[in-house]
């Protein structure tokens, strides 16, 4: 192997720290090589080979020792899972799938070795086959807090709410301050007086210190404000619970700061990206399974045109996955890095092969189709991607739900996303967020026409066969009476909505944001400037 691997990049001035690091890197790195001469098949050496060159900033070059492992597996478990680990970041589903399958052959596996397949299961959004490592897991001596939180989950996205419920409350009976166990059992269904809960979570709260202490106890004081907040709220108690939500909300903003500048650059970038060719006239659709890109911001009802979609017997959901993001990164050579990492993508897009990316998306993607002609890639903040998504897929619709700006950003900050969503904490950056998610949306519409297709959220739940119809058209299929009742859809559904889209189709989220008008007037205020700039 070379001992230095060439990447994309434009060479860009370093820091003398930069280059210290650098070389040691190009030392660990010839090291490593030297002792793969000698043991060609070390998994262990070949990871490492590739988180140094992942460090090195050589995305698509870290991928190759990791394919050079998974073609000779080790007879060790600890190993595999780390493997799968590494080719899941590296956007390599279809190798780490196998790694994972193979895995499900080991004669009596240990608790935590099951866990940790369910954990990879989960991130690759196979609920199904989660929920069932997680249940051998507990069968076979799994108990601590997290697993048994991430069992509830799984049966939260699976439907099954009442085991959920059970399985929330015996965990706050062993570990009252079990935050993560509390914020889903509240939002599992409307919580009622007769249930005592509000009592019980306000003697929590006044049992946690008040002074400010490390973050992992202000989060889960944050996580208890915020339960107590969906109480009221449900209770109809308004004044009480914005209290509440504004206590959760100043805790999670603290921790997790909003970046104005990083966001801005982000979207003035992709406004100013070059212009890509358009899709050749009458070029070949590719074979296989047809992906649906659905888009918008979050909590504006994507997961509800997911679920009406999906209840189609052509189309299956494949969730909220970031495979899109994954591969992009991978075309371009550039190192998942936040804002700096998509940044970085924009400047090297008119290099990008298309194509190729196209290609490697279905390549990796298309067995979410499960035999179905059509699969949805649910994932708002893919409004980002309309672009990428245009040249590399010409052929997949792209579906934009618009929400009204007060109801969405209402209900993403009374969300409570937990440590991501920076954004959703506090009203003036919701509205920047917000105004820079306007500002890409009118872009593509007038650089891109015709590469989105809008669905208004009030026409969905107001008018819904005639708009369900429309989109359906729009994606070359004729509606089924099943769409029109999403509630009896009975596929696993990941998204902190489950409960929610298991109702049958309503208006009772229209105007919700009213019920605070005057605690939320500094929003409409701000919303208002970001529209006129």
């Amino acid at each position: 192997m070379n001992s230095t691997v060439p990447t994309a990049a434009t060479p860009r001035p370093q820091s003398r720290d930069q280059a210290s690091e650098e070389a040691r890197l190009a030392r660990v790195q010839e090291s490593l090589e030297s002792r793969l001469v000698q043991a060609p098949h070390d998994t262990a050496t070949l990871i490492e080979l590739a988180e140094v060159l992942f460090q090195r900033g050589c995305f698509r070059a870290s991928s190759r020792p990791l394919l050079q492992a998974a073609s000779r597996l080790p007879r060790n478990a600890p190993l595999i899972v780390s493997l799968a680990q590494h080719l899941v970041a590296n956007g390599e589903i279809i190798v780490a799938r196998a790694c994972l399958d193979l895995l499900e052959q080991a004669p009596e596996p240990p608790a935590d070795l099951l866990t940790a397949q369910a954990h990879l299961r989960f991130t690759i959004g196979d609920i199904a086959k989660a929920r069932e490592l997680m249940e051998r897991a507990l069968r076979t001596g799994a108990d601590s807090p997290g697993e048994l939180h991430m069992y509830a989950l799984l049966l939260q996205f699976s439907g099954r709410i009442d085991e959920a419920q059970e399985l929330l409350e015996r965990s706050l009976v062993r570990w009252p301050h079990f935050g993560d166990a509390i914020t889903v059992l509240v939002n599992l269904r409307r919580q009622r007086p007769e249930s005592r809960r509000l009592e019980w979570i306000e003697e929590q709260l006044r049992r946690m210190p008040h002074e400010p202490t490390e973050a992992d106890r202000d989060f889960v004081r944050a996580e208890f404000e915020y339960a107590r907040f969906k109480t009221l709220d449900d209770l109809g108690r308004h004044e009480e619970a914005w209290d509440a939500l504004s206590r959760c909300n100043a805790i999670m903003h603290a921790l997790n700061p909003y970046d104005a500048e990083a966001e801005e650059a982000v979207a003035t970038a992709l406004i100013g990206m070059p212009a890509g060719a358009e899709p050749r006239p009458g070029a070949e659709r590719p074979p296989g399974p047809v992906p649906i890109f659905v888009v918008g911001m979050p909590r504006s009802a994507t997961t509800l045109l997911d679920r009406i979609l999906s209840s189609h017997s052509q189309i299956t959901s494949a969730g909220e996955i970031i495979d899109f993001w994954r591969q992009l990164h991978w075309i371009a050579d550039v190192v998942p890095a936040r804002s700096e990492g998509l940044l970085e993508i924009i400047r090297r897009s008119d290099r990008i092969d298309y194509r190729e990316l196209g290609e490697r998306y279905l390549k990796q993607t298309q067995w979410r189709a499960q035999g179905k002609a059509y699969y949805i890639d649910k994932l708002p903040a893919n409004i980002q991607m309309v672009a990428f998504i245009r040249r590399a897929l010409p052929h997949a619709p792209i579906l934009h739900l618009v929400r009204d700006p007060m109801d969405t950003c209402f209900s993403n900050y009374k969300a409570m996303f937990g440590n991501i969503s920076p954004y959703s904490y506090e009203l003036e950056a919701l509205a920047h967020y917000h105004g820079q998610y306007a500002r890409l949306v009118q872009h593509w519409h007038a650089t891109l026409p015709g590469a989105l297709l809008d669905v208004p959220y009030d026409a969905l739940v107001r008018d819904t066969e005639a708009t369900v119809r429309h989109v359906l058209a729009h994606c070359g299929l004729a509606a089924e009476e099943a769409c029109f009742r999403p509630e009896r859809n009975a596929a696993p559904v990941a998204t902190p909505s489950s409960a929610q889209v298991r109702e049958s189709i309503h208006a009772r989220g229209l105007g919700q944001w009213r019920s605070y008008a005057r605690q939320l007037e500094p929003l409409r205020v701000a919303l208002a400037a970001q529209s006129v700039r």
